[in-house]
């Protein structure tokens, strides 16, 4: 495989899932580490990614907090957004996880609906912020960087007492079988706690995630009650997820 064919297949990964890892990616190209390590140096020298301990994160993820052109699949992310705002009710207790599908989704909130909106994302909190009739919760804890979210034992404690409407949160990776995955075990947690604390789960997913999966289980797709894709709801990639009793939009 030609480098450039590598490196574009390298910015595919990071750009769909936010973050990936030097060791998964040298796994499914059958090449060591080092070669992608020097990959990873070239792009963020490039300015087409940011280099970070062990992998490496897309720049419209760690630029979430103001709008710019280097969000993944941006029109997609709208759709799911505008099909989001319309679960959102006056007068509701909500959560709202980080990542730019969830921050395209916060820009959407009419600014005469009152909320009260609890979340564990800086960029989602600074934005609602912006929102007259929102009062907003930072769930506090140790900041993840890369994230920029609040993950241990101290998110998840305030979590734990807490009982929202509805959780709108994001994933890496979605699979009708294996669920919700992601390859951060602290992330992990966290969602898992989230979704202890809400009564009805949102997912909000782009469609090129379907169907994949990674080391460490958030939930199974039961679990959630919602999943919000760009996809019109018949479409047949769906139809796996429709036998769970989910409801599509």
């Amino acid at each position: 495989m030609l480098k450039e064919e590598r490196q574009q297949i390298l910015l595919n990964e990071v750009e769909l899932h936010n973050r990936i890892l030097l060791t998964d990616i040298a796994e499914s190209l059958d090449v060591s580490i080092d070669t992608i390590r020097r990959d990873v140096k070239e792009l963020d020298a490039e300015n087409k990614l940011k280099k970070v301990h062990g992998g490496a994160i897309s720049l419209g993820f760690t630029n979430s907090n103001s709008r710019n052109t280097n969000i993944y699949a941006l029109d997609e992310k709208v759709v799911i957004a505008q099909k989001a705002v319309t679960l959102l009710k006056d007068g509701a207790v909500i959560f709202i996880d980080g990542g730019t599908t969830c921050l395209e989704l916060v820009r959407l909130i009419p600014d005469n609906l009152k909320l009260t909106c609890f979340t564990i994302s800086l960029p989602v909190a600074m934005e609602l912020s912006h929102k007259p009739n929102v009062t907003v919760i930072s769930i506090g804890g140790q900041i993840s960087k890369e994230a920029q979210i609040s993950i241990g034992a101290n998110a998840i404690h305030n979590l734990s007492e807490i009982r929202v409407d509805y959780s709108f949160i994001g994933t890496g990776y979605v699979d009708a079988v294996y669920g919700l995955t992601e390859f951060d075990w602290d992330i992990v947690q966290v969602k898992k706690a989230v979704i202890k604390a809400a009564k009805k789960t949102v997912l909000l997913s782009i469609s090129e995630k379907l169907n994949s999966q990674h080391r460490y289980k958030t939930c199974d797709i039961n679990t959630i009650n919602t999943m919000i894709t760009e996809l019109d709801p018949s479409d047949r990639m769906l139809e796996v997820f429709r036998n769970h009793d989910i409801r599509i939009l």
